[in-house]
Formats: C-alpha cells, structure tokens, sequence
C-alpha cells in the first residue's frame, strides 16, 4: 500500500495542474471576450455617428473598380465625398487605392475621374494609387497630409472601417473626422457580420504590432 503513495500525489499534481490550465484558458477567454465587446462597441460608435467637419481634406478609401468604373461600393463613398465637397466641408479630395495585377486602372484614379466628371477641378483632388489595404490607406492620408501641410481631415469609407482608421491616424498625429457613407439597408446583414469581426481582428494585431 505504501508503494502506491508516489502515484496518488502524482496524481494529484496532474489535477492541480490540470485545474491551473483551465483557469488560465478560462481568464484568457473572458479577458478576450472582454476585449472583443469594448473594439465592437467602438466600431459601432464610429460606425453610427457621422463627424464632418471643416478640414484641410476629405479622404475617399479605396474599393473595387471595373475597367474604370467604380464599383456600387466606391461609388457610394464617392457620391458621399461629393456631397461633403460641395457643402464646403474642404477645398482638396484625396482618392486612395492601388490596382491589382493586370488592371489599367488604379482605385485612386477611378476615383479621381469619377470626382472630375462630376464638377470637381483637378486641381482639387489628390489621386494616390499605391496603396493596397486600410492600414496602407491610413498611412498615405497621413504622409500626403504631412507632405501638404493638412492639419485636419475628413476621413470616407464603409461605417464598419471607421474606428481603425480613425486610431491609426490619430497614433500617427492627424486629427481626423469620420464620415461613414450612408446605408441602403439597416441592421447587420452576414457580410457586414463578416467585415465586423474583420475589423477586430485586424484592430487587435494592429494595437499588438503584428499587422
């Protein structure tokens, strides 16, 4: 009987350890939910409450283009742009957004025609046409802001991208507005379920420094 006391308190101690991993993964889990809840409940802030303000610029996010023509997408969010220009919301309009392989055109320069067929001089806008993704796009507004001597900015894209673009502008030191374009349809569809949990993940590695 006595041999058998080394395997109890092994035993034991794979139950201690077992019950430590389980209230590590439980408090990692909360703290993570936790989280999740505080970056959701900002993104739906920013998504909801439209900012314009006078500013040195207005900033069109890039999407989709289709042989030069903006996609349902783009147009919306240039549309909204066009709508802030000609309430004097600010003299400049930048256009952000690279091409993919094989287009001839850029998200920027569509935008850019777009914008001067429909009155605004080109001396007002602002084409950048590298940039791939909304940290890429976030940075440009800030390089070209700085490059140009813009202090304040109105910032255009799908309500879901607003919070993240706001912070990483901000930690860069550009004061910016957010003006989400409008909705045709209320309430969270499963795309728009989708992008929201993209947009925190995608905030989470960007605060970690992993994106």
């Amino acid at each position: 009987m006595r041999r058998a006391a080394p395997v109890r308190r092994a035993s034991k101690a794979a139950s201690v350890a077992w019950r430590l991993l389980l209230g590590i993964v439980a408090v990692v889990l909360v703290a993570g939910l936790g989280w999740s809840a505080w970056v959701y409940s900002q993104i739906e802030h920013y998504a909801h409450v439209d900012e314009a303000a006078h500013a040195d610029a207005i900033c069109v996010l890039g999407a989709a283009e289709y042989s030069g023509r903006p996609s349902p997408v783009l147009r919306a969010r240039l549309e909204h742009a066009l709508q802030l220009y000609h309430h004097g919301i600010a003299p400049m309009i930048l256009t952000l957004g690279g091409s993919e392989p094989g287009d001839a055109y850029s998200e920027g320069q569509v935008g850019e025609l777009f914008l001067m067929a429909n009155g605004v001089p080109e001396r007002s806008i602002i084409a950048e046409t590298e940039s791939r993704n909304t940290e890429e796009q976030a940075q440009r507004i800030v390089e070209i802001a700085r490059t140009n001597g813009f202090q304040t900015a109105v910032v255009v894209s799908d309500p879901t991208h607003m919070f993240r673009i706001h912070e990483i502008c901000r930690a860069e030191g550009l004061h910016v507005w957010t003006s989400p374009r409008p909705q045709t349809v209320h309430g969270h569809t499963w795309t728009e379920w989708q992008q929201v949990g993209h947009e925190i993940v995608s905030y989470t590695l960007w605060r970690m420094r992993l994106a």
